[in-house]
């Protein structure tokens, strides 16, 4: 069982950066592949960013590329989302996701684990 928390989210200016954390539970944090998902009010949760669990096979979403980095230290138990050049529509709350598979890829309904969320806000 995989429990995640997710940290480091706030209100930033637009062109700001902020660096998301997450941090797994267990002794096998890395024997997951894990995923940022974000769900803004009234829309669906989509996908953000997924990283394999050695961390050698990464993918982006076409909104974030160029802007938002993904990356986990397996020693420390945890996940990160680097996020600089933020603007208004990355407002949402951000969701860590683990999955034993060794890519469950862009679909949140693959992932079975999830952390809490944490707000980012993004003022224009």
């Amino acid at each position: 069982q995989m429990q995640l928390t997710e940290s480091g989210g706030g209100l930033v200016q637009a062109g700001g950066s902020l660096r998301l954390s997450c941090a797994g539970s267990g002794r096998d944090f890395g024997y997951y592949a894990m995923g940022w998902f974000r769900q803004a009010p009234g829309k669906e949760r989509e996908f953000v960013a997924a990283i394999n669990k050695s961390g050698s096979r990464i993918a982006y979403s076409d909104s974030v590329k160029g802007r938002f980095t993904i990356s986990r230290d397996n020693a420390k138990n945890t996940l990160y989302l680097e996020m600089n050049s933020l603007k208004y529509e990355d407002t949402a709350v951000y969701y860590c996701a683990a999955d034993r598979r060794v890519w469950p890829g862009e679909s949140p309904h693959i992932y079975g684990f999830w952390g809490q969320g944490t707000q980012v806000t993004v003022s224009s």
